[in-house]
């Protein structure tokens, strides 16, 4: 088994337990900013983040290990070693979720553009509810914060990450416009997703009735060869019959 194979193999299993992890921590990092537990509540749910963000780490370590190229490799994924070293872009790592709705494509079929929707709707609803959660958390209790609950931290990240912006609401920290901006540029992703989905389905709508009409006028074709050959095959039997005898 070469190096690629030991990492390919690795992240095809590694998939469905860090997705379980981000759940987990999804739910950790949710009743934090939500709730904001004290006690022995809130040691549960940091020693939980904790250890979610130590297997992310971890598996970051071990596809840097098994890389071919450890340098490409490290280059490449710049925006991983990012999320497991900075606490305030953790909560993206929680985009990871989309693999649980992988299931889902079963339903579906194999096609691509099935796959793309369920990525972008699935993303974007991460996107929106853990952006709100990081703006919320980082703008409450800030002098002359907009953004003073859960509620308009919502009505916030939809605004952004459909890139209307009314701007009756902005984050006034650094953590929370440094997560704005990371959402904007979400929020152009999404949308080209969503302009290349719907042109691929038109695209491919317009394929498939030009191949059911290319088929028609096949079939078409064929019958008049088979009308054509039946009608030769008339003649040439009448003119058989009325042709004289010697």
């Amino acid at each position: 088994m070469t190096t690629q194979d030991r990492l390919d193999s690795w992240e095809h299993r590694a998939e469905w337990p860090l997705a379980a992890v981000a759940a987990l921590f999804l739910a950790a990092y949710s009743v934090d900013v939500l709730v904001q537990p004290r006690g022995m509540t809130a040691l549960l749910v940091n020693l939980t983040t904790s250890l979610a963000w130590g297997a992310f780490t971890a598996d970051y370590v071990v596809r840097l290990y098994l890389a071919p190229d450890r340098k490409q490799w490290f280059f490449r994924h710049l925006i991983d070693l990012a999320i497991v070293l900075l606490p305030l872009l953790r909560p993206l790592r929680l985009l990871r979720l989309v693999v649980l709705l992988g299931a889902l494509q079963k339903a579906i079929g194999n096609a691509i553009r099935g796959k793309v929707i369920i990525y972008t709707v699935s993303g974007a609803v991460l996107l929106v509810y853990v952006g709100a959660l990081a703006v919320y958390d980082a703008e409450r209790g800030a002098p002359g914060a907009h953004i003073t609950s859960f509620g308009l931290a919502v009505w916030w990240a939809i605004t952004t990450i459909t890139t209307v912006g009314y701007g009756d609401m902005y984050p006034v920290t650094t953590s929370g416009r440094v997560m704005a901006g990371l959402m904007m540029i979400g929020g152009i992703s999404l949308v080209g997703s969503i302009t290349a989905t719907i042109a691929s389905w038109i695209v491919q709508t317009v394929s498939d009735e030009d191949e059911k009409q290319d088929a028609a006028t096949a079939a078409h074709i064929d019958g008049l060869r088979g009308e054509i050959a039946e009608l030769r095959e008339l003649l040439r039997a009448n003119a058989t019959q009325a042709s004289p005898t010697k």
